[in-house]
């Protein structure tokens, strides 16, 4: 029995992409490294993991997990925090230039974002990312790199009103990858209308597991299911944005969500489409 239950839980994850992976060596606590997770996720038949950092290029560490855990792509990207100079034309394209062309994906500031420290009530240095309902000249720069060099553009902690400007710009741009980053959860909460206007743009929502589980949850399986029924699977992709130290490591995860989604309506086919084929466009692997 146990074998059985083991193989219909690698089935779920065969293909399967994590956009939204954080793990070990970091400034944080996290649950895992990222060569363990990588040769897990190889294991139960996971396709790729992207590599999240807040305060730290992952692009190298991308090309070394890579190399010693063959078999399973692994992606990485710079976090525009205040770390890496904030929202930093120069830091993206040293990044782009990073051995291997695994720096697939800028964020737009998270932590240091001028909405999250708003958010938290916090008294330090932010990043901004707009003044006066306009982006700033860098983070125009920034997009246009990342039309430049077919990056994926996500939006990072800014609020809805300011992904709604970076999606716009970067449609004008060029930018044919851009995802809002957990769309529904602090500090961004994109409303359901937001998020069709951005979906009607091309971009992607993501929808995280994290906000449905320990300390950080903020919504339940039928409030994402009624949002993402509105929003439209297409426009969807669903990542684990695990890492934490009380939370399950990333495929277990991904395991109970699925499952719990699949108890809200959800079809395997659905599901694949946002957990894979989204995914896999969104990082340009099609």
């Amino acid at each position: 029995m146990l074998a059985l239950v083991c193989a219909a839980a690698q089935a779920q994850l065969e293909g399967v992409i994590d956009i939204h992976v954080h793990a070990d060596p970091d400034s944080m606590p996290r649950s895992i490294d990222a060569f363990e997770l990588a040769k897990i996720a190889k294991a139960r038949g996971m396709r790729a993991l992207v590599l999240k950092n807040h305060y730290e290029p992952t692009a190298s560490l991308a090309w070394s997990v890579q190399k010693f855990v063959p078999g399973i792509e692994v992606f990485g990207g710079i976090d525009l925090n205040r770390s890496v100079g904030g929202v930093n034309p120069a830091a993206v394209e040293r990044m782009v230039l990073m051995k291997g062309g695994y720096g697939r994906v800028v964020w737009m500031p998270t932590f240091d974002n001028e909405n999250q420290v708003r958010y938290s009530k916090e008294d330090r240095p932010s990043v901004a990312v707009s003044r006066n309902g306009a982006l700033l000249p860098e983070v125009k720069e920034v997009i246009a790199l990342a039309a430049k060099h077919r990056l994926t553009l996500e939006t990072g902690h800014s609020s809805a009103a300011d992904c709604l400007l970076l999606i716009r710009e970067a449609r004008r741009a060029g930018v044919d990858r851009v995802v809002v980053t957990h769309a529904m959860i602090a500090p961004v909460h994109m409303s359901i209308a937001q998020m069709q206007e951005a979906a009607a743009m091309g971009a992607y929502l993501e929808f995280v597991y994290n906000a449905l589980i320990g300390p950080n949850r903020e919504f339940t399986f039928t409030e994402y299911a009624r949002a993402i029924r509105a929003v439209g699977v297409e426009h969807c992709i669903l990542a684990s944005d695990l890492g934490q130290a009380a939370n399950p490591i990333h495929p277990d995860g991904l395991v109970a969500y699925f499952a719990g989604l699949r108890q809200a309506g959800f079809t395997q086919a659905e599901i694949d489409r946002m957990a894979k084929t989204n995914p896999a466009r969104v990082l340009g692997l099609e």
